[in-house]
């Protein structure tokens, strides 16, 4: 069985304007993920749209390393689309090296995701079979792409018991 990369203690979910996990909605549904690299902890705020006041910052606006989600719903399905900023502007970090890091902590923040919204994932149970795509935005065309990373249920948090 499969070790989760989250660790859940580490995780702050927040809610925007009052959009308490109680709604059954999916859309507009968005997930604005930031970390601390000191610390490691994780701060997701869910809301009808993206905290524009937790990316704003001077060091995440020069980092770029928050993680953007949103549920769209299409001929009646849901799917998870997710939205990386590898290049352009000023970041610290060549695109090659951010695609790389966004790619290796991807299990933990679709993790974090699943974990923070767990309460809408089991009153909407549809949820699991939704697909997620993540989009690594970038300049260099060999980097600008979306990738297929399953069904979001590929990420339920599997916590050690003992």
């Amino acid at each position: 069985m499969y070790m989760s990369d989250l660790n859940p203690s580490q995780l702050h979910v927040r809610y925007l304007d009052g959009y308490e996990n109680k709604e059954s909605l999916v859309t507009p549904r968005c997930y604005t993920l930031t970390h601390s690299d000191t610390t490691g902890e994780l701060f997701l705020t869910i809301g009808r749209t993206f905290n524009q006041k937790q990316v704003s910052g001077i060091y995440t606006r020069l980092m770029r390393d928050e993680v953007l989600a949103e549920w769209k719903v299409n001929m009646e399905k849901p799917s998870l689309y997710v939205h990386c900023h590898v290049s352009g502007g000023v970041v610290i970090g060549n695109a090659h090296w951010r695609y790389n890091i966004f790619k290796q902590h991807m299990r933990m923040v679709l993790e974090a995701f699943y974990y923070g919204d767990l309460e809408l994932i089991q009153r909407l149970p549809e949820l699991d079979q939704a697909p997620v795509q993540v989009h690594f935005h970038a300049r260099q065309k060999r980097l600008n792409k979306v990738e297929d990373y399953g069904v979001f249920s590929n990420y339920q948090v599997m916590l050690d018991k003992s």
